[in-house]
């Protein structure tokens, strides 16, 4: 392991600030300001430590990307998606980085159509991604969305597939995308300087983009407009939503000019989704439904007080999704911390579930583009299953498997084991934790153990598999999941419980589950590595400060560490319609709970743990700042001499890399960190 330089120490330049009568200090606030070149100085030379510091995990790091992409089919077929007469799938081909979208006309053994090659679009870039496409109504015409730089800020471009040749309308700037009946009109939206969705603007192929009619515009800052066209392509929505409210406007779709009806009116904590069938709206709600509960509406009368019911409130079950289809309604639950899908027959009015057999478990929508259709398609993963596409029949109940991820290398799932176990948080709430490991592995507290959380937003961290994480398992590392509080796996309680005033309850509830992994011997304190991403990063920067001697390893990815200033500065993006999430710091109480717990803020003179923090140059969701001046921070004030290591991605955003084998390779780095650092493999 290289010692050749030191570790980079940021000049402190203090910056005072003053509220509810609490000044603080900000020795690190000038890192924000990626336009000086002291800054992007420092971020290099962060850069150039860490790579000293990693240097002897070269091989190591060269070893587990080969592993990870001999696991992978690298030419591969994904299961083709039936929409009218058309099929439409993505393939790869060995040694290209991103997918190639195709099509089929008629049957699945016609001619392949290549409609976008994602490669071609990449050539000579450091990053690319097309966020989304979206085929016209007639099938002559692609819109897509592409990302060049990782700031999530998007250009629409439009295809003639029939000539091959794009269009000259391109619009900047613009976050989600919906096609009219008529294939000449497309509804987009598009983001302030906060990089707020806020503005949905009607485009008529051809005509000049300053021409475009301005169709809807949310005003209020807590809200996110977004556009889509409902599965039966009757209608156009447009989405504005908050943290705790949601207002949604629709327009049939064969009436591109026409004027959009709202079809509720925006409410304090009322929340409601939309799915379109026959001459009725269905909406998924939480109007005196804790857990959300599925009403319908008729088409013209569509206020609260004509709301029908269709599936009452349930205590015990958490309504997520809806998908209708012509003659049957899919709603996708979770009861017990598991994903359920609920079928019901709209003309016999019978419900039934689709049944699952592992203890933990993922099963999710699919890409379900027909509307006239018995079949519903859905994803089904766990921590051993590789993910598996599913077609169901609803009329007949059979269930077919499409496709199941091909792992190379002869991975067999009997090989391994996964089980869920309880934690008792603090209060008594018991807090599920999802394990997996490699068969014949001892419980004697000697096993190293990667164990991640979320816990925020309502976001559940479900089961999947990971091609990559075999490398972790065959090590001999035990992987574990904390269902934490501020996610949704318990149901919405389990949300509300930990955000605003609550929050700490899903930092205790973290340290509960590390505490009760180490008490029944999976592992021990000196071999538990931890890891979470963005609000992850948040729950990583909060333990440490609580909990410091618990953990041997902290890999904290993009990392919100710095929230209380933040969260004070309203022209950054995602602030202010967060204030439902975390509280609005203006406001006294609020204030000083966020204070109390903002890792940047609470880092303090005592030990911390060995940390490896990651950052991105053009992250638009946490700035690159908040790591790089909570790393500074940390070497100011820490009492040990662990490693601490911050990578800053200079040419990408919130998500990492674009391609798949960059992304491997940067999964292979962390790998190859943590490995090392626990002691499970040497360094060269």
């Amino acid at each position: 392991m290289s010692r050749a330089i030191s570790p980079p120490t940021a000049p402190r330049r203090p910056t005072f600030t003053s509220l509810h009568g609490d000044v603080r200090v900000d020795d690190y606030a000038w890192l924000r300001n990626k336009t000086e070149a002291e800054v992007i100085a420092h971020l290099e030379a962060e850069n150039a430590f860490t790579r000293a510091r990693t240097r002897g995990t070269d091989q190591l790091q060269r070893t587990l990307f080969q592993e990870m992409r001999r696991r992978l089919k690298e030419t591969d077929l994904d299961v083709p998606i039936p929409l009218d007469d058309w099929y439409y799938y993505s393939r790869t081909e060995r040694g290209r980085q991103y997918p190639i979208f195709c099509r089929k006309h008629g049957k699945l053994t016609s001619p392949e159509e290549v409609i976008l090659d994602h490669n071609a679009l990449a050539v000579g870039l450091k990053y690319c991604a097309v966020e989304s496409h979206a085929i016209s109504p007639n099938h002559r015409l692609l819109a897509y969305t592409i990302d060049l730089t990782g700031d999530e800020r998007l250009t629409l471009r439009v295809k003639n597939l029939d000539s091959g040749e794009l269009l000259s309308d391109t619009i900047v700037n613009v976050g989600t995308i919906a096609w009219a009946s008529d294939s000449e009109t497309i509804f987009y939206v598009v983001l302030d300087e906060a990089h707020r969705p806020h503005k949905v603007y009607r485009h008529r192929l051809g005509q000049p983009v300053a021409e475009d009619e301005l169709v809807h515009h949310e005003k209020d800052e807590a809200f996110y407009a977004s556009v889509v066209t409902t599965r039966s392509r009757r209608f156009v929505l447009i989405h504005s939503r908050a943290k705790t409210s949601s207002e949604v406007r629709y327009l049939p779709a064969d009436r591109p000019d026409g004027r959009f009806r709202i079809l509720q009116a925006r409410q304090p904590k009322l929340e409601y989704s939309v799915d379109h069938h026959g001459d009725y709206f269905f909406i998924v709600n939480n109007h005196r439904a804790r857990n959300f509960k599925l009403d319908k509406v008729r088409i013209g009368r569509t206020g609260l007080k004509h709301w029908q019911p269709v599936i009452p409130h349930r205590r015990n079950i958490l309504v997520e999704d809806l998908a209708a289809f012509a003659d049957h309604l899919v709603l996708f639950e979770r009861e017990d911390g598991l994903e359920h899908i609920r079928i019901v027959d709209l003309a016999g009015r019978e419900e039934h579930r689709i049944a699952f057999d592992e203890p933990t478990y993922s099963a999710s929508p699919g890409p379900n583009l027909q509307f006239q259709t018995s079949t519903v398609r859905f994803i089904y993963t766990s921590l051993v299953t590789p993910q598996s596409v599913f077609d169901y029949d609803m009329r007949t109940r059979a269930l077919h498997l499409m496709k199941r991820t091909e792992v190379r290398g002869g991975y067999d799932p009997k090989n391994y084991r996964s089980e869920r176990i309880y934690a008792t948080a603090s209060d008594g709430k018991k807090v599920p934790i999802s394990i997996v490991y490699r068969a014949g592995s001892r419980r004697d507290g000697r096993a190293p153990m990667l164990l991640t959380g979320y816990g925020a937003y309502g976001l559940s961290r479900d089961p999947s598999f990971s091609i990559a994480r075999v490398s972790l398992l065959d090590r001999g590392l035990i992987y574990a999941i904390a269902h934490i509080r501020g996610g949704s796996e318990l149901g919405r309680a389990w949300y509300e419980d930990g955000k605003l005033l609550k929050k700490k309850n899903t930092f205790t509830d973290f340290i509960a589950a590390a505490e009760t992994l180490v008490r029944r011997r999976y592992t021990r304190r000196s071999k538990l590595a931890i890891n979470g991403g963005s609000a992850g990063g948040l729950l990583m920067g909060a333990v440490a400060n609580m909990r410091p001697d618990l953990f041997a390893l902290i890999v904290a990815d993009v990392p919100f560490v710095d929230c209380l200033n933040t969260m004070l500065d309203p022209s950054l993006p995602l602030t202010v319609t967060e204030y439902d999430e975390w509280g609005n710091p203006n406001e006294p109480k609020y204030y000083r709970y966020i204070k109390s717990y903002s890792p940047y803020e609470n880092v303090t003179a005592q030990r911390y743990p060995t940390m490896l923090v990651t950052a991105g140059l053009n992250d638009p969701r946490v700035g690159y700042w908040e790591p790089a001046k909570w790393v500074a921070k940390l070497r100011q004030l820490k009492t040990d001499n662990h490693e601490l290591v911050l990578k800053t991605e200079m040419r990408s955003g919130h998500f990492g890399a674009s391609g798949r084998y960059d992304l491997l390779k940067e999964v292979a780095f962390e790998y190859a960190y943590i490995l090392t650092r626990l002691g499970v493999v040497k360094t060269g």
